[in-house]
């Protein structure tokens, strides 16, 4: 099989019996190692209880990482090197082998059964080639039923004799119906795909990937192999991956775990910037200009014309001595504090110091000798606190955008040359709000009144953030998610041909900028591993209309799949093909546009058939799901029947928006797609012009 040394292992007897009982002994190593870590007792550790509740924390999360899945392999691979390690040589001894696996495995002495997926000397598990073999004889993949190993796949990749053939296990593997939520992909991962989940943690990365490219799971395994390449530096400065909405959070949020990741947040935008509660919504062009990255300068030029330049001369009173500040020299320390461009409450807090300081100056020159505890006092001097709160006054982020939003002047002064007449009246409130709580604030509002909060007080800075589904964002968003990556990088997934807000992203580069990270280097993924060829084809349509400049993604399934486009007389058809695709293994996905979702779900109800709201999982019992179009995005399904596409394109306030929608819904389905339709078309699919 390889060049190796001979290995009870390579018995031709009985491989797969002897693959089993690696297995098998591989568990009983892992339930070793999680037993070890349940009998750590830390009594005389710890030095105090705050050490211990640390301690107790981490051995508990070292426990849950620890968990065998019983139904997931703990091991889907296996390398065999040919040579010993050497200066130019792989990292695998002569004769040596290793199991590739989801987690590290070791015996009782400490000898590894089952090797990170991360690993370096994993790595040719997914690069390695004819054409560069990586120093493997064997590649050998395994495939399971539940958690059986069943079969094996070799590959010789130093035999010049055997041909290149695709893996049918990995084909069984990436077309797998699903059930439940989405699950990592470490056993299918392709060339390309490794090549962006292996980066490095310094740089940004932007993926562009088309329906079915794995762009999701992509930026997901990449945060494991961040976290498994700089534990200690992304432990003290955090991760967070960014979802559209619960429903996307809650279908990928067993992925991270199933690979022993646990400490990985997730959030929405709306969630990073609830500085207040949203409860009202906006017109998509007051939506979209509050989203206008000029919005920021709006920001920045009515927060600063708070601070005024001084006008009195500050008398700081200490025993029978007085000490005064001039005016002038006030202004040239508030002049200083402006032009550093520091924020503004740093530079509020500053301010006091400085003019103690000045005093600090005065008395030294008059003989005394002040320490810093003088200039202390001094600065909290009422004179001061006086001259402080006069020339720099305290500023609220929610009250500034509640003064720009309700009061023209107030906006028209700090918005001349920025936004145009027209523009000032759209965003304003139609009715004046007399307090933060009262105002119905819209999202929109929300990322601006984090701006205001980020002028004033630096937001915190994490390690590295995954943003997903990013070309929904405004600029306004993407400086919102960049603010929390100042000091990090970020992995930004997304598809151009799917944004379907009216401030979608119109190109990678201008949503980088946004970001504050001009320096990211753009990827893009074509190859589709998850839809259907007969699929993706149909769909790709649409992409001379929506997004004329992408690559048509190019099905690299063997398994066209099922797709009909289907004329049906009403709701009761509908229902019908939804039946009719429950027959099959894996899940369902009925998709319609919002409007008809109320009348799909009383139609299913009648007929008796049990049904989920997007991002509740499913089950064996219940494997269907009633997905409105706007929830569609970053879902999937094994079958799906799309309901009336039309009325997915008219649910829009534009047709390229409503297209794109289309695009989204027709691009959910692994094995098959039926469309239902009882009005015509959308000419797009049916061969219309481009617009």
């Amino acid at each position: 099989m390889s060049a190796t040394a001979p290995d009870p292992l390579d018995d031709p007897r009985a491989p797969l019996t002897r693959e089993r009982t690696h297995l098998s002994d591989s568990r009983a190593a892992l339930r070793a190692m999680r037993e070890d870590v349940e009998a750590l007792d830390i009594k005389d550790v710890a030095a105090n209880w705050v050490n211990a509740q640390v301690l107790t924390r981490q051995i508990d999360e070292r426990i849950k990482a620890l968990a065998d899945l019983s139904d997931t392999p703990l091991f889907f691979g296996r390398l065999d090197y040919l040579h010993a390690p050497g200066a130019e040589q792989a990292e695998g001894a002569e004769g040596e082998r290793f199991y590739i696996g989801r987690r590290h495995v070791h015996d009782a002495d400490g000898d590894p059964m089952v090797i990170d997926w991360r690993a370096p000397v994993s790595q040719p598990f997914y690069r390695a080639s004819k054409k560069d073999p990586m120093d493997v004889g064997l590649r050998r993949r395994f495939g399971y039923t539940g958690g059986e190993l069943t079969a094996y796949e070799d590959e010789h990749l130093s035999d010049p004799s055997e041909t290149a053939a695709t893996s049918k296990l990995l084909q069984q593997e990436i077309e797998r119906p699903r059930v439940g939520p989405m699950r990592d992909i470490v056993a299918t991962i392709q060339p390309e795909q490794d090549e962006i989940v292996r980066s490095g943690l310094g740089g940004t990365v932007c993926v562009q990937g088309g329906p079915g490219t794995g762009k999701t799971a992509v930026g997901l395994h990449r945060v494991a192999y961040l976290l498994y390449a700089h534990r200690e530096r992304l432990a003290r400065t955090g991760t967070l991956v960014i979802g559209p909405n619960r429903s996307f959070l809650h279908y990928i949020e067993q992925v991270l775990p199933a690979l022993g990741e646990l400490s990985v947040q997730q959030a929405t935008v709306d969630d990073l910037v609830a500085h207040v509660e949203v409860r009202g919504t906006d017109e998509a062009r007051a939506a979209v200009l509050k989203g206008d990255a000029r919005m920021a300068e709006v920001l920045r030029r009515a927060l600063y014309a708070q601070v005024t330049m001084p006008a009195e001369p500050v008398m700081v009173v200490r025993g029978s001595r007085r000490w005064r500040v001039p005016a002038y020299e006030l202004e040239e320390i508030v002049r200083e504090l402006l032009g550093r461009e520091i924020r503004y409450g740093a530079a509020r807090e500053a301010l006091p110091q400085r003019i103690a300081h000045a005093v600090l100056v005065q008395m030294e020159r008059a003989g005394e000798a002040p320490d810093d505890r003088v200039q202390d006092a001094v600065a909290r001097n009422s004179a001061v606190k006086a001259a402080v709160k006069a020339v720099w006054p305290p500023a609220d982020p929610a009250r500034l955008v509640l003064r720009l939003l309700s009061d023209g002047e107030f906006l028209a002064e700090h918005a001349a040359g920025i936004l145009d007449e027209d523009e000032q009246k759209a965003v304003l409130w139609a009715k004046p709000v007399r307090s933060v709580k009262s105002a119905k604030w819209s999202s929109a509002d929300a990322v601006l009144i984090d701006e205001a909060a980020d002028l004033i007080q630096r937001t915190h800075s994490l390690g590295h953030v995954v943003l997903d589904e990013a070309q929904d964002l405004s600029p306004m968003q993407y400086r919102a998610v960049g603010r929390r990556c100042t000091t990090g990088s970020a992995t930004v997934l997304g598809d151009l041909a799917q944004g379907t807000t009216p401030w979608a992203t119109r190109s990678w580069e201008e949503a980088l900028a946004h970001l504050g990270k001009s320096e990211g280097v753009i990827e893009e993924l074509t190859a589709g591993f998850r839809v259907p060829t007969d699929v993706i084809t149909y769909a790709s349509r649409l992409l001379p209309h929506i997004a004329p400049g992408l690559t048509p993604v190019a099905s690299v399934r063997e398994n066209p799949g099922f797709f009909e486009v289907r004329a049906v007389d009403g709701v009761a058809d509908v229902v019908s093909a939804c039946e009719e695709l429950l027959r099959n293994e894996g899940s369902t996905g009925l998709i319609a546009a919002d409007a008809r979702v109320p009348a799909l779900a009383e139609a299913l109800a009648a007929a008796g058939i049990a049904f989920l709201a997007p991002g509740e999982e499913t089950t064996e019992e219940t494997r269907l799901t009633l997905v409105p179009a706007s929830l569609a995005k970053g879902l999937e399904y094994d079958y799906v029947v799309l309901d009336e596409p039309r009325a997915v394109v008219d649910g829009e306030p534009d047709e390229r928006t409503g297209l794109r929608r289309l695009y989204v819904a027709l691009t959910r389905a692994v094995s098959g797609l039926i469309v239902a339709h009882t009005g015509p078309l959308p000419e797009q699919l049916t061969g219309g012009a481009a617009g």
